[in-house]
Order: structure tokens, then sequence, then C-alpha cells
């Protein structure tokens, strides 16, 4: 009887173990970036267009009008090099791990810094982007929305733009309750058309229009000091147009792995068409529409562009589908974040009414902010500089550096630091400019206007 007790403790304790990775499993089964792992490489694709081309496309010609020709052309294009590059290693990072996956921007942060470090880096700062981004895309939808009726209704009573914000914000107290990214794939699918096809508007009408009179490509400032800082602003505004890293593993998390065929394989894939179709929207946009307004542009190149009225009004309806899909996408790992506190750490059940609370509660909070702060150059600025560039430009390079260890003075070493230092430089400088250039936006706004 005696040698019994030993038998019964481990049949105790390998029932306990099943239990608590049952309870794991079904969480991990209801949270919005592990439910679902059977996308195709082209959800990848259209995931990262909506992702990447956003509402900072718009703001290119202005950036351009800001930086100058030259220096303008090369930080476009170092950037598309640069952020392709980080994009790659961050997809050959997903499954570095034998039998393990980084599904969260903040595991890989874990992996390589340790435990709580990891946390402490990449979270506020992922956090940051995906909230900054979803605020930014609520003043982005609401002026869009706003554009198109006073364009279709010039005669109309002007509306204001808290109200339009609002519209915008009530489809997301809806879409909002899809329960993982793959849910959202048709949305991203029609957002991913509509960026290339707003962008296509942008530039092809600005050709229609010919060059404006008495064009000036000199910087606007008339000071020195403002020109500098001018400078600072558009380069956080490039920072923000490449922003797609942030959720880059939640989405190649939603597809299927195995050790013959591992994600990285149709992730890389879809990734390569959708930095193609980045560079078929930002170039043609950035250089046509700084050719055509010179420093006369606005900081949405839309709003540059009057006539024709039904043309101009259709590629702001098509920004406001687009931003719709874009909003999702940077919500979900927010709303994977959220949930993942209150059911794994605060021991809530996980339940659709705690997703309706939880979910509902974040679309109001970016709204309300979105409402009060709508200052769009000056926002893309600084959250550009702030928190896109780390995430972007340099941070997948410290991870790789921590765990690939390259060997010194190899050519693997010298691209990540020099990507790490064209990152910090970024980090430092942009958010300068942005907040200078809201500082100045404040003195002549009235809140709730």
């Amino acid at each position: 009887m005696g040698t019994q007790a030993p038998t019964d403790q481990n049949n105790y304790a390998s029932t306990d173990i099943d239990e608590k990775l049952a309870k794991q499993k079904a969480i991990d089964d209801w949270l919005p970036i592990t439910s679902s792992r059977n996308a195709k490489w082209w959800y990848s694709a259209f995931h990262n267009v909506t992702a990447m081309v956003g509402a900072g496309v718009l703001s290119l010609p202005y950036a351009m009008s800001e930086l100058g020709w030259g220096p303008g052309v090369v930080i476009l294009v170092l950037s598309w090099i640069i952020t392709l590059y980080t994009l790659w290693q961050m997809v050959e990072m997903h499954e570095m791990v034998p039998g393990k996956r980084f599904d969260r921007y903040h595991e890989l942060g874990q992996y390589a810094f340790g435990e709580k470090l990891g946390l402490y880096i990449v979270v506020p700062q992922q956090l940051v982007v995906e909230v900054g981004v979803n605020i930014v895309y609520m003043v982005t939808g609401g002026k869009s929305l706003q554009k198109v009726h006073n364009s279709v209704c010039p005669e109309c009573k002007k509306i204001k733009l808290t109200y339009f914000i609002m519209i915008f914000a009530s489809v997301h107290f809806v879409l909002s309750h899809l329960p993982n990214l793959n849910s959202i794939s048709g949305v991203s699918l029609a957002a991913a058309v509509m960026s290339l096809s707003y962008s296509t508007i942008a530039w092809a009408a600005s050709v229609n229009k010919g060059v404006v009179d008495n064009v000036q490509y000199g910087y606007k400032a008339k000071s020195t000091s403002g020109t500098v800082f001018n400078f600072f602003n558009a380069l956080g505004e490039v920072a923000f147009a490449y922003a797609g890293h942030n959720v880059v593993l939640e989405i190649q998390a939603t597809i299927p792995s195995t050790p013959e065929k591992p994600s990285k394989g149709p992730m890389w894939r879809g990734v390569v068409v959708a930095y193609i179709v980045v560079a078929l929207c930002y170039f043609p946009v950035a250089l046509i529409g700084y050719y055509i307004f010179g420093n006369s542009v606005e900081d949405n190149i839309l709003m540059s562009l009057q006539k024709p009225v039904w043309l101009i009004a259709m590629a702001n309806m098509f920004v406001v589908i687009h931003v719709i899909g874009s909003y999702q996408i940077y919500a979900m790992p927010v709303f994977d974040m959220i949930e993942t506190v209150l059911v794994k750490k605060l021991n809530f059940r996980p339940t659709r009414t705690l997703r309706f609370i939880t979910r509902n509660i974040y679309v109001a909070f970016t709204m309300f902010v979105g409402i009060t702060f709508p200052f769009f150059g000056g926002l893309l600025g600084f959250f550009g500089g702030f928190a896109f560039a780390p995430t972007t430009y340099f941070l997948p390079c410290i991870m790789w550096l921590a765990i690939y260890k390259p060997r010194r003075f190899s050519l693997s070493w010298w691209c990540n630091y020099i990507c790490i230092f064209f990152g910090v430089l970024l980090m430092v400088l942009s958010p300068i400019g942005g907040l200078r250039t809201i500082i100045i936006e404040a003195k002549t706004y009235k809140f709730y206007s």
C-alpha cells in the first residue's frame, strides 16, 4: 500500500498539468491573434498593404516640400530599403526557435532582451504606435468624409469635423467585434484595393491638372529655424508612412506552419507583393504631387486637388474605406493585449460580454482623443518619430544582433548598425518638428469646432 501514494500524486500532478494546458489552449483559441491559423500567402499581402499604405501616403508630397528634392528622394528610397530589410528580419525571427512561434512583437522582444525587460521595451512603443495610428485614422476618416460632403454639396450647411469623426467611429463600434485578423480579411482586401485606387487618383489627377502657376520648390518657412523644424517634422511623416512592422508578427501568426513548410515562405511572398504595391503608391504620389504643386501643397494632397469634383470626392471615399480597414488591422493587436491581460492576469472569463465592453471602450477612447486633438500633420510627425522609427527602423536590428550575434564588421553587422544609426537619428529629430507643428496649430485651434 505504501508504494501507491507516489502513483496517485503523479496522477494528480499530470491531471493538473493537463487541465492547465487545456485551459491555456482554450484561452489561445479565444484570443484574436492565435485563434485562427489558416491564412493564405495573399492574406499576408493585403494585410501588409493595408497596414503600410495608410493616410501617410497623402502627406508625402507635403513632406517632400519640407525636405526638398535631394534629401526628399534619398530619404524616401532609403526608408523603403531599410524597412524592407527590417521586415525580412522579423519574418525570419518569427520561428527561429524550433517548435515555437513568436506570435506577438513583445514575445520576440522578451526572447531577445529577457522576460521583463523585453516587455518594458516593446509594449509601450507598440501601444503608442497602434493607439496613435488609430487616433490619427479617426481624424483622417472624419476629414475625408467632410471633404466628400463639401465636394458633393458645396451649398449645403457646413458640418463640424467632430460629427464626421463620430460618423466614422460608428462603423468601428460594429466592425471591432469581428473576432480575429482572418475574420477581417475581406475588409482588409477592400482597404488594400482602395489604397492603390486613391493613390493612383492622387497622382493621375495631379498630372491632369498640370504644374500650378508660379510653382516654387524652395523651402516654405521664412526663417532658418522654421525650415529646420519643418525638415524634422517631415522625417516623422516619412517614418509614419512605413509603419507596418508593428503588426507583422501578428499577421504571420495567422499563417499555418509545419517543420517542412514554415510560415516564413508564404509570409515573405506576401511581403514582397505588398512592398511592390507600396512603391507603386508612394513614389508617384510623393514625386508627382510635389512636382505639380511645389511648396504650396496641402498636408493631404487631396485637399490641394479641387477638380474634377466627382473624382476627388470618390478618392476621399476610397480613403475612408481604406482607413476603416487600417484601423482594424492596428486595433486587433491592442484588443489582443487588453484581452490577454484581463483573461490571463486578472482571471476574467473569456466571454463575448467582456469583448463587447472592452472593444467599445477602446473605440470610444480613440474617437474622443481624435475629436479633441485633430492636428493631422503635427500628429504624423510627432508619432512618426517618437514610436514608429524604433519599432520599424531599428528595434528589429537590435533584436537580430542580440539573438544571432553576427561577426563584427561582417555585412550583416554593418547593415544593422547603419539601420540603427539612421533610425535613432529619425527618432530624436522628428518629434521635435512634430511637437512644434502641434504647438503652432494649437494656437489658433478651438476645441470641438
